[in-house]
C-alpha cells in the first residue's frame, strides 16, 4: 500500500514539474535564461528583414504603404533595396511576380494589414498557378492584440494556406531571419510558388516604442494584477530576448528535382526512333537553373519542331524554322512523339484529347500533379518525369549529338505557318465597319517594335488576337497572366519589367476592359521613371464575352463599355497619350514611331486605339 501511495507521489510530482518545466518553455523563461533582451537598443525587426533580403540578392520590394510594414520598407532602403509604391497591393504583387520570371530569383512584396493583405489574394493566386517564386509580407496586429479586434485584424494565415507553399507568422523577432530564409528556399525549390510570412506590428518596431505602446501603464491592484502585470512584462522581453545575436543570413540550399539516368535514356531512344517529332514547351522550360540561351541552342540543334506557350514564347526567336505557331491540333494528331516540356494537358490542350492516342509521349513537369494531369482519362504518358524540363532538355541534346530531326517534318508544318499567317494578313487589310482593323494595328505594331522588347499580354479578344500575331524576339520577352486568365496584371507585370530591364521597350498590349484595373499605375511609371508603352484595343466592349453572350443568350447586357479617352488619363497621371483612330490610319506608323520616342526620353505613353470588329476569333471560348 505504501509503496503504491509512494509511486502515486512520484508520478503526480512528475507531472507537475513536467508541466512547469512546459510552461516554463512556452512562456520563453528557459530561452530568456541564456539569451536577454537588449532594452536600450534602437534596433528594429525591419532591420532583420532586410539584412536576409539583401543577402539573397533582392533588388526590389513592392509595396503599397502601411504603418504596420513602415519599420520593414525604411529597413530595406537603407540597406539599398529599391522601394517601389504602387497605386494598388494588387500591382505590388504583379509586379513582384515578373521580376521572379525575368530575374530567376525571388520577387518580393510587402503589404499592410487586414485590406492591405486581402486585396493581394488574387494577385498571389495567379502567381501560385504560374508558378512563380514570390514571397508576400504582410503587416498583422500585435501578438497579444490578435483576435480581440484589433484595428484591421482577421485571420491571415487562414487566408494564404491554400494559396501559398508556407506560410508562418512570427512570435518573436528572433524568428525573423531563419524563418524568411526558410521562406526564400521553399519558393524556388521544387515546383516554385507564393510563400508568406506575417509580421506582428510589435515584432518590427523598437522595443522602447513597443514597450511604450504595449507596456502594462496602470497595473489592477491585487493579486491577479500582479500576474497580468508579470505576463505582459515577460512577453515583451520574452518578444526581444536573443533578437539582435548574429545568425547566419546567407541564402539555404534549393531543391530541384531531376530526371534519372535511366528515364533521360529511355526518352533519347523515344526520340532517335522518331520520325514525327513535336516539342510543347510551357514556361517551367525557363526556369532556373539552366540559361534560356543554353536550351534554346539545345532545341535548335535537336531541330524538332516546337510550340512555345507561356513564358517560353520567344525561346527561339522571331523567325526560326522549327518555332511553330499554327495548327497545333493538326500537327499533333501527326506526330509519332510529344515531348511535354511543363506544359499541362488542361483546358490548353482540350485536357489532352488534341493527343493522338497512338503518339508515344514524353511528359516533364516539377509538379507530380500537373504532370498526370487528365491522364486517367484521355491521355497516357509513355514515360512521366516529375523533374525539370530544362534539365531534360539539355541531357536530350547532349545524348543525342549529331541527331537531327528529318528535315521534311518541320518544313511541311512550317508550310502550314505561312499559309495561315497569310490569311491572317489578309484579314488585317480588311475594312471594318468603323475605326480600325485591330489585326492591322497589332501587325504595325509588331514590324516596328525594338529587338529588345518585351510585351507584357492583359486583355482578351485584342489580347487574344495579339498572341496570333505579335512576335516576341527572343526568351523571356512575352509575359502573360498564365493558366489562371488574370485580367489586371498589365501594370504590375509591366513595372516589374521595365525595372529588370531598364534598356528594353516594354509594351502592354491591354484590352479597354482590362485597363481599367490599372490605369492608374501610370502614375507610378511617372514617379519611379519606368518609361513603358501601353497599346490599348479600345472596342468599347467586354468583347471576349459578347462574342458568346450575344449569340447564345440574345443579350448584351454588362458587355458594353464607351470610348473612353483613356489617353486623357494617361495625361493626368504624368505620362503621354494618343487617340488613334480611322483618320489617323494613313500614318499609323508615325504615330508609333513617336510614342516610342517619347518613351525613350522618359515618359510612359499610351496609345489609345479605336478598333472596330472582325471576324478572326469566332468560335473562340472564354469559359
Amino acid at each position: 500500500m505504501e509503496s503504491n501511495i509512494g509511486t502515486v507521489l512520484w508520478c503526480s510530482a512528475g507531472i507537475a514539474v513536467g508541466g512547469l518545466v512546459f510552461a516554463a518553455y512556452k512562456l520563453g523563461l528557459l530561452y530568456q535564461l541564456f539569451h536577454k533582451a537588449e532594452t536600450k537598443s534602437p534596433r528594429h525587426g525591419g532591420e532583420s528583414v532586410a539584412e536576409v533580403l539583401r543577402a539573397h540578392g533582392v533588388k526590389y520590394v513592392f509595396t503599397l504603404v502601411g504603418g504596420h510594414i513602415s519599420p520593414i520598407l525604411v529597413a530595406c532602403e537603407k540597406l539599398g533595396i529599391r522601394i517601389v509604391d504602387t497605386r494598388h497591393e494588387a500591382t505590388a504583387v504583379f509586379a513582384a511576380d515578373a521580376v521572379a520570371r525575368l530575374s530567376g530569383t525571388v520577387g518580393v512584396a510587402a503589404v499592410t494589414a487586414g485590406p492591405g493583405l486581402t486585396n493581394t489574394v488574387t494577385a498571389v493566386k495567379n502567381a501560385q498557378m504560374a508558378e512563380s517564386p514570390l514571397l508576400l509580407m504582410g503587416g498583422a496586429a500585435g501578438t497579444l492584440l490578435q483576435g480581440r479586434g484589433a484595428l484591421q485584424d482577421i485571420d491571415q494565415m487562414s487566408l494564404f494556406k491554400p494559396l501559398c507553399k508556407f506560410c508562418a507568422s512570427i512570435r518573436h523577432i528572433r524568428e525573423i531571419v531563419p524563418t524568411i530564409r526558410k521562406a526564400l528556399a521553399i519558393a524556388q525549390s521544387g515546383t516554385p510558388g507564393p510563400v508568406f510570412i506575417e509580421f506582428p506590428i510589435d515584432t518590427l518596431y523598437p522595443f522602447h516604442l513597443v514597450s511604450k505602446e504595449f507596456g502594462v501603464k496602470n497595473p489592477p491592484k491585487g493579486l491577479m494584477g500582479k500576474i497580468v502585470t508579470w505576463y505582459l512584462n515577460n512577453h515583451l522581453l520574452n518578444l526581444f530576448a536573443g533578437a539582435w545575436e548574429k545568425r547566419d543570413v546567407s541564402p539555404l540550399p534549393v531543391d530541384i528535382p531531376q530526371a534519372t539516368d535511366d528515364q533521360v535514356q529511355k526518352c533519347i531512344e523515344l526520340v532517335s526512333r522518331a520520325k514525327k517529332p513535336v516539342i510543347l514547351l510551357g514556361s517551367q522550360a525557363t526556369l532556373p537553373p539552366t540559361p534560356a540561351d543554353d536550351i534554346r541552342k539545345a532545341l535548335e540543334d535537336l531541330g524538332i519542331p516546337c510550340f512555345l506557350g507561356g513564358m517560353s514564347r520567344g525561346m527561339l526567336g522571331r523567325d526560326s524554322p522549327i518555332h511553330i505557331r499554327q495548327n497545333r491540333r493538326d500537327a499533333l494528331k501527326d506526330a509519332d512523339l510529344v515531348l511535354l516540356a511543363g506544359t499541362v494537358c488542361d483546358f490548353r490542350l482540350s485536357y489532352g484529347r488534341v493527343l493522338n492516342r497512338r503518339s508515344k509521349i514524353i511528359a516533364v513537369n516539377r509538379d507530380k500533379s500537373q504532370l498526370l494531369k487528365n491522364s486517367d482519362m484521355f491521355w497516357k504518358p509513355t514515360v512521366a518525369i516529375q523533374g525539370d524540363a530544362g534539365s531534360l532538355l539539355m541531357k536530350l541534346a547532349k545524348g543525342l549529338k549529331g541527331y537531327r530531326c528529318p528535315e521534311e517534318w518541320p518544313q511541311s508544318l512550317k508550310a502550314g505557318d505561312v499559309t495561315k499567317e497569310d490569311k491572317n494578313r489578309a484579314k488585317a487589310d480588311e475594312k471594318t465597319d468603323r475605326h480600325l482593323n485591330p489585326l492591322k494595328v497589332l501587325h504595325c505594331v509588331d514590324e516596328l517594335m525594338s529587338e529588345d522588347s518585351i510585351i507584357v499580354a492583359d486583355g482578351g479578344d485584342f489580347v487574344g488576337s495579339a498572341a496570333y500575331i505579335m512576335r516576341p524576339r527572343g526568351p523571356m520577352r512575352w509575359l502573360d497572366p498564365g493558366a489562371f486568365g488574370t485580367l489586371g496584371v498589365g501594370g504590375g507585370f509591366a513595372l516589374g519589367a521595365k525595372l529588370c530591364r531598364p534598356e528594353s521597350e516594354v509594351w502592354i498590349v491591354y484590352g479597354d476592359g482590362s485597363l481599367g484595373y490599372s490605369v492608374a499605375e501610370f502614375d507610378t511609371f511617372t514617379r519611379h521613371k519606368t518609361p513603358v508603352l501601353a497599346l490599348v484595343g479600345n472596342d468599347a466592349c467586354w468583347s471576349q464575352i459578347a462574342r458568346e453572350q450575344v449569340p447564345i443568350l440574345g443579350s448584351n447586357v454588362a458587355c458594353g463599355l464607351a470610348f473612353t479617352d483613356y489617353h486623357t488619363v494617361a495625361d493626368g497621371y504624368g505620362g503621354k497619350g494618343y487617340l488613334v483612330g480611322r483618320e489617323d490610319e494613313d500614318r499609323l506608323s508615325d504615330i508609333i514611331r513617336q510614342a516610342q520616342r517619347e518613351t525613350r526620353e522618359g515618359r510612359a505613353t499610351l496609345l489609345n486605339v479605336l478598333i472596330g470588329k472582325t471576324d478572326f476569333r469566332e468560335g473562340s471560348i472564354s469559359v
